[in-house]
């Protein structure tokens, strides 16, 4: 049996990859896509957390830019998360993938509260735990709650799936044909050089408690499973 790199990781999944080419809702094509190679991770016996966006249905900081107050704004992303979640935890237990919707806003007819010990227990079950609703606070994104779950849960690394992206360049790949990607970074580096991988709270904070990050494009069938066994793929952030 293959040996993974990864034996506990936070998978940060962005709410417009669950939107596919449509841009905008939940694609249950795309979905069953991602839930099939979660399927083949948790397979390995990796214990599996993610932490999804929200961004296919609402993002509060276009609300905000919009005049709407921003916690207002950031509270209805929250509420997007969750829907997201619901719909990724029903599609993984139709590929027989037992798994828990954490919610840092009480929702207790849908899901648990989030609860650390408890996420811990979960996925020394064995079961997929999908932490909702961001942090539980306006003013901060799901990649800082993916920065701050992987510390609370000791995980060994952040995987951020991106929609397309291969990894970390110094450019927009889509917008600079001489884009150049980089293969390795420490966490200072994208600090001091402003790349766009995480907001900074979310970078700094993945720095103070030596996370390493493995950033790699989602739509390239397998690339999960790759991430988690530690192949070369996308850019390493340590």
């Amino acid at each position: 049996m293959v040996e993974p790199k990864y034996k506990r990781v936070v998978l940060k999944l962005s709410g417009e990859a669950l939107a596919g080419e449509q841009g905008f809702g939940i694609n249950p094509i795309v979905v069953k896509g991602i839930a099939q190679e979660l399927k083949e991770v948790h397979d390995l016996g990796v214990e599996i957390a993610i932490v999804v966006g929200g961004g296919n249905i609402w993002r509060g900081q276009t609300g905000a830019s919009l005049g709407m107050e921003r916690a207002q704004a950031d509270y209805m992303g929250m509420l997007a998360t969750i829907m997201n979640a619901l719909a990724l935890q029903d599609t993984l237990e139709n590929e027989g993938v037992p798994t828990r919707v954490q919610s840092s806003i009480d929702m207790r007819q849908i899901a648990e509260p989030y609860i650390r010990r408890r996420a811990e227990r979960h996925l020394e079950k064995n079961r997929v735990v999908i932490f909702a609703g961001g942090t539980g606070n306006p003013y901060f994104s799901t990649d800082t709650t993916s920065a701050l779950r992987a510390a609370e849960i000791n995980a060994d690394v952040i995987l951020m799936a991106k929609n397309g992206v291969d990894g970390v360049y110094n450019a927009d790949p889509n917008k600079d044909e001489n884009a150049v990607k980089f293969e390795h970074l420490t966490h200072m580096d994208v600090i001091s050089k402003g790349l766009q991988v995480m907001d900074s709270t979310a970078s700094t904070l993945s720095m103070d408690n030596d996370i390493p990050l493995v950033v790699f494009n989602l739509n390239e069938e397998g690339n999960i499973r790759r991430a988690v066994l530690g192949e070369n793929i996308g850019t390493t952030v340590d």
